[in-house]
């Protein structure tokens, strides 16, 4: 008996090496898929888009003593060289008159006075290789009031950055107090437009395009803690099982609406240095599944072996180590076919074929080295449970310990209660004696 259990926890042990090495290889064909692969996702579908909010600065003129003042449509930006610049200014009269103008380098940035944002996100998830990528087309729209609580006249020069560099964003607006306005590029990723700013005025900001992100779409206030005034932001999805990143704000407001969510975010006088985010829900990647499956399958070997070792002993059905390592190889067969058939085909499909394979090897081998009836009956239940059950827990995420678990304790009740009864130290000191087949 010893030197029985001794050769089958030998096989075991042969066939835990095939499924770290076979894991092991996953996970590596995986890490080394997903950098190249994600580059290139990035590079034909974008990247995680993080919109920042606009930004402005007023200008005000400036007025010296015989001159007449000068509106901020006509003054030349500059914020390096001289500090101050003479312009020539047409009046109604048509009589010319000139000013000079004070330039600073840091002029005061002007608060939003209020904003009004819509952010539809329309999830394309799309698979390469052995994993899948959440992909998704945002459209986004920003109304931003800013305010020019002063007593002079001048200019205000908007600011507005785009989430990536070297991006596309199709249906671009940008426009103030309804009209389009020709704007500048100052950085890679930054425009910039400047506009005429009267006295005690607000002017309104339109901002709107569409284009395509990963994984995640965040709204980020400012670069620090920030004040918020008079600001909406709602967000529609066409996807369930949502999610928020770290540093954002959970939404005022949550509505049901067809295939998706409506969520709203309220603020009437914030102060945060969070941002707005929105996660988009994960497919379960085929990759790191089989290879989180491989490195479980010695348990789901071991739970099988253990019961067929009591249930044959109980029977006194000899089952020789070397049935042992053909049992093992057929399970190992499952998860070789599955690492490598989910590169061509459908995550559940390649399961259900897996599984119908692995199950008919091993039926059809008892049937012939035991009998039909301990083939079909007891082998095929627990390669059911312990393989196909165990490895499917695996497609439900958070509750795969709990089923493994479950299924652990009944295993324990039902051998407890099986071998209750048997005198252990009787049944070892026969072990020399051969023990009768019953097919």
């Amino acid at each position: 008996m010893v030197k029985r259990i001794t050769a089958i926890a030998f096989v075991y042990l042969v066939a835990v090496a095939g499924w770290i090495v076979l894991g092991g290889t996953i996970s590596y064909r995986t890490d080394a898929q997903d950098s190249e692969l994600r580059k290139q996702v990035g590079e034909l579908w974008g990247k995680p888009l993080e919109q920042k909010a606009p930004w402005a600065s007023f200008k005000p003129s400036v007025k010296t003593p015989g001159k007449a003042n000068v509106r901020g449509s006509n003054v030349a930006v500059s914020t390096a060289g001289r500090s101050a610049v003479e312009v020539p200014t047409v009046r109604g009269g048509g009589a010319v008159s000139s000013a000079v103008v004070q330039n600073t380098n840091n002029p005061p940035n002007v608060a939003i006075a209020s904003g009004d944002v819509s952010v539809g996100l329309e999830l394309d998830q799309r698979q390469k290789g052995l994993l899948w990528y959440s992909t998704y087309l945002a459209r986004f729209s920003g109304n931003y009031a800013f305010d020019n609580p002063t007593d002079e006249d001048g200019e205000l020069q908007l600011y507005f950055v785009f989430p990536l560099k070297n991006s596309q964003y199709d249906d671009f607006r940008f426009e103030v107090d309804g009209k389009a306005v020709p704007f500048a590029r100052s950085n890679e990723d930054v425009i910039t437009a400047t506009v005429p700013c009267e006295a005690k005025s607000r002017h309104r900001l339109l901002v709107s395009y569409s284009s395509h992100g990963l994984d995640r779409f965040v709204y980020r206030f400012g670069d620090s803690i920030t004040e918020i005034r008079d600001f909406k932001l709602v967000a529609t999805t066409n996807f369930d099982g949502y999610n928020h990143p770290g540093n954002t704000l959970s939404p005022s407001e949550k509505q049901r609406i067809d295939h998706g969510w409506e969520l709203t975010w309220r603020f009437a006088n914030l102060i945060s240095g969070s941002g707005i985010g929105i996660e988009t829900p994960q497919k379960i990647n085929p990759g790191p599944l089989a290879a989180r499956i491989s490195f479980f399958a010695p348990v789901s070997l071991g739970f099988f072996f253990f019961l067929m070792f009591i249930i044959s002993m109980l029977k006194r059905i000899d089952i020789h180590p070397m049935n042992y390592f053909f049992l093992a190889a057929s399970f190992f067969s499952f998860h070789l076919l599955l690492a490598y058939l989910v590169d061509h085909i459908p995550l559940l499909t390649a399961f259900v074929i897996c599984s119908a394979v692995s199950l008919f090897l091993v039926v059809s081998y008892m049937r012939v080295a035991v009998g039909k009836r301990f083939a079909y009956l007891e082998t095929a239940l627990a390669q059911l449970v312990y393989l196909v059950g165990f490895a499917y827990a695996f497609f439900f995420e958070g509750f795969t310990g709990l089923a493994v678990a479950i299924g652990s304790i009944v295993t324990l009740f039902v051998v407890m209660q099986l071998t209750a009864r048997i005198n252990w130290t009787e049944r070892f000191q026969l072990s020399a004696a051969k023990p009768e087949l019953k097919p």
